[in-house]
């Protein structure tokens, strides 16, 4: 009898699904377990979201050269109607894109400024003085003087294009092996690299304007080679100290202001004649 009773209860237990501690137990944690799961999920879609837009929170980007403290060198050239312009004044930058001899730009970024995207052909004219360049002008200080060219006036008598209507443009060649500049009229466009070569040209539309010369190209890779620095040398001070008269037998040495050394053997005194 009480084996029929026992298995009645343990059939009963079964149907139901588990004792009653079993029914107690179930729901809180099947409900817990779904409550972490949707409390999980919408923290992951929060910090997504976040990271998304506040990358630089958690993530530091690479540098994009040229970084503070790089030295490039590139060249620059300047074609007006197919008549090439003289150098350029040097020593007018007041950041780290600055013009040397001739017709060679050296990119040294001081700060933000001037590295990275920044370090454009338009920031190298916010820093040049006597170089201006935008979209439909270049106003330049010359060795020759002042040269104001804007886009629609006509190329001025005795260069090549004489009389043609010319624009203002820049042609660029990002490395030394490239042979068809990329044309623009947007300096900011033009991102300095090694071995840039950029021409700032007024031309009639159609003409490829001048690469910069063979010799500011030399220029640009001998200051890559042997980039110029200043040398300071102390200076060397001299001391000359008199003649000596050195008797022997004496503990005693007399310096004198002129005359030659003069040794008496034997004696204790030197006496001067006359």
């Amino acid at each position: 009898m009480a084996k029929s009773t026992t298995g009645k209860w343990v059939s009963r237990v079964g149907a139901a699904g588990g004792g009653r501690s079993y029914r107690r137990s179930r729901p809180v944690n099947y409900y817990g377990v779904i409550g972490v799961v949707v409390i999980l999920g919408l923290a992951s879609v929060v910090l997504a979201r976040y990271d998304y837009q506040h990358p630089h929170h958690h993530h530091s980007a690479p540098a994009v050269a040229p970084k503070i403290g790089t030295t490039w060198y590139a060249a620059l050239g300047v074609d007006n109607c197919g008549a090439r312009v003289a150098d350029l004044p040097t020593g007018t930058s007041t950041g780290g894109l600055s013009l040397l001899a001739s017709n060679v730009i050296k990119v040294t970024p001081l700060s933000s400024a001037d590295a990275g995207h920044n370090a454009t052909l338009a920031q190298f004219s916010r820093e040049n003085a006597g170089v201006t360049a935008t979209a439909t002008q270049l106003d330049l200080t010359t060795a020759h003087g002042h040269l104001r060219l804007t886009t629609g006036q006509r190329c001025a008598a005795g260069t090549p294009d004489a009389g043609r209507t010319g624009r203002v443009v820049y042609a660029y060649w990002p490395t030394l092996s490239t042979t068809a500049p990329t044309l623009t009229t947007k300096p900011g466009d033009i991102k300095f690299a090694q071995y840039l070569r950029v021409t700032l040209a007024f031309v009639p539309q159609g003409v490829t304007p001048l690469a910069p010369t063979k010799a500011t190209v030399n220029a640009m890779v001998q200051d890559n080679v042997t980039p110029t620095t200043t040398t300071t040398t102390a200076p060397v001070t001299t001391t000359t100290a008199g003649p000596t008269t050195t008797v022997p037998g004496s503990s005693s040495t007399t310096t004198t202001t002129a005359g030659p050394t003069t040794t008496v053997p034997g004696s204790t005194t030197t006496t001067s004649k006359g």
